[in-house]
C-alpha cells in the first residue's frame, strides 16, 4: 500500500510494474480490493493504478458530500503524481460515472473507456430521495445492516450459494466503508450530472460489460450505453450480478485482456 497527499487528504492506492497504465476505479461501498482478482492477472503485465476513493479504504475525507467531479480531479492529481497518462480507465457501477466525469474533464488523458455494471441517466426522484435517505441512515446506524439488505443485489443468488470467499469479500468491503465517507458520495451522486449527452461524444475504444443478473444496473442500462457511445462493444457476464470482476474474474479478465490487445 501506498499513500499520497492530493487534494488536502491522504490518499491510498497501489500502483503495479511499467506499461500501459489500467487505472481501475471502485464502486460504493467498496474500497480497491474490489480489484484483487484484476490485479493479480495484469499487474505484472500492465501498470494496474488501484485508488481508494476520497472517503473510502485508506483515503481520507474532508467534506460530507463529495460530488463526482472530486473524485474525478483526486485521480487526475494521483496520475500527475504518477506520471501516468494515455490511461486506459475502467470503472464499476459508481466507478463508471466517475468515468463519466473524468472523460468530461479529462478527454485527452484517455486512451480507452471500460464501463463495468453502470449507467448514464440521471437518477429519478424516487432514486435520488434513495440516496439521500440512505446516507442519513449509515451515518445513524452505520453499515452492517446495509451491507446485508444489498448483498442480494450486489452478487447474484448463484454467487451467494457457491462462493462464500467472493461474499465474505464484499461483506468485509461493505462493512469496513467509512459510514462518513459512503454517506457523502451517496449525496453527491443523488445531485451528479445527466450524461447521456456526453455519450455520443466519447470518441475513444469504448468496452462496456455487465452482468447477465444485476439488479441495479440491468442489461438494458448498458445497451442504452452502447448504442449511444460511437463504434463502443459490449459483453455479457452471464450468471453475474452488479459484481462480475469478482463473481466471474476469469471470464472478466479474459474480456479486458482481449479489449486491451485491440488498443495496441
Amino acid at each position: 500500500m501506498a499513500v499520497k497527499e492530493i487534494r488536502g487528504i491522504k490518499m491510498g492506492y497501489e500502483d503495479t510494474s511499467e506499461g500501459i497504465p489500467l487505472v481501475l476505479i471502485h464502486g460504493h461501498p467498496f474500497d480497491r480490493s474490489m480489484w484483487r482478482e484484476q490485479t493479480a492477472a495484469f499487474g505484472s503485465k500492465y501498470r494496474v493504478i488501484t485508488p481508494d476513493l476520497r472517503g473510502y479504504g485508506e483515503s481520507e475525507i474532508s467534506s460530507d458530500k463529495t460530488m463526482l467531479e472530486e473524485f474525478a480531479r483526486d485521480i487526475a492529481v494521483l496520475l500527475d503524481e504518477l506520471k501516468a497518462d494515455d490511461i486506459i480507465l475502467c470503472g464499476l457501477s459508481m466507478g463508471g460515472q466517475i468515468l463519466f466525469e473524468f472523460f468530461r474533464l479529462f478527454p485527452q488523458r484517455v486512451r480507452a473507456l471500460v464501463l463495468a455494471d453502470t449507467f448514464a441517466q440521471l437518477d429519478d426522484a424516487e432514486r435520488k430521495q434513495a440516496r439521500y435517505d440512505t446516507a442519513e441512515r449509515l451515518l445513524r446506524k452505520g453499515m452492517r445492516d446495509y451491507a446485508e439488505e444489498v448483498l442480494p443485489k450486489m452478487i447474484s443468488p448463484r454467487t451467494v450459494e457457491e462462493q462464500p470467499d467472493v461474499k465474505a469479500h464484499i461483506l468485509s468491503m461493505m462493512r469496513g466503508t467509512s459510514p462518513k465517507g459512503a454517506a457523502a458520495a451517496l449525496r453527491g451522486r443523488a445531485e451528479r450530472p445527466d450524461y447521456t449527452a456526453l455519450l455520443p461524444q466519447i470518441n475513444v475504444p469504448t468496452f462496456i460489460i455487465v452482468g447477465s443478473d444485476d439488479e441495479f444496473t440491468p442489461v438494458a442500462d448498458a445497451e442504452f450505453m452502447r448504442d449511444r457511445i460511437p463504434d463502443s462493444k459490449m459483453a455479457v457476464i452471464e450468471g453475474a450480478g452488479h459484481m462480475p470482476n469478482l463473481e466471474n474474474p476469469i471470464e472478466f479478465n479474459r474480456l479486458i485482456g482481449e479489449f486491451i490487445e485491440t488498443l495496441k
